[in-house]
């Protein structure tokens, strides 16, 4: 009896190793198809920052460019009117011209000739926001008016 318990312990502590080398053998393939998973992931991601971060600066250089064309549109050849009649605001409109202002505060113009135009900037590709596009409906339908403000300091 003992050469058959001899036995069955044997089988069970083989049953038990070949279960272990089994389950480890199992738990490395496993392993290592995640490790490669990871390795994609992360190169995946590393690939998607480089390119945000290629996109932010082409953003961000495009915006300085328009930025700089706002500030100095007064000066280029596209800009019709004289940049002394111009005034720069820069948000929601770039410029409201005052175009004849300046030759009639001169007295060489009248004034009926003054005309009053908001100028937005736009370069590259960029297009009107909502709200230009809504001010650009306001003034073709005639929703402008010129009102006088008093401020009274008296006490």
């Amino acid at each position: 009896m003992s050469v058959w318990m001899a036995m069955l312990i044997g089988a069970c502590i083989g049953v038990v190793l070949t279960t272990l080398i089994l389950s480890n053998t199992r738990n490395g393939r496993v392993r290592a198809e995640y490790e490669k998973y990871i390795a994609e992931l992360e190169l995946e991601h590393q690939q998607a920052l480089a390119a945000a971060q290629k996109r932010s600066v082409n953003t961000s250089r495009a915006v300085l460019k328009g930025k700089m064309a706002e500030q100095l549109a007064p000066i280029l050849p596209e800009f019709q009117y004289l940049p002394s009649d111009a005034k720069f605001l820069g948000d929601p409109v770039d410029y409201i011209v005052f175009d004849g202002y300046t030759d009639y505060r001169d007295g060489d113009g009248l004034a009926e000739d003054i005309e009053v135009v908001l100028i937005d900037i736009k370069s590259g590709g960029a297009r009107l926001t909502k709200g230009q596009q809504a001010i650009a409906q306001a003034i073709a339908a005639g929703n402008i008016r010129f009102e006088t403000i008093r401020i009274n300091f008296d006490d």
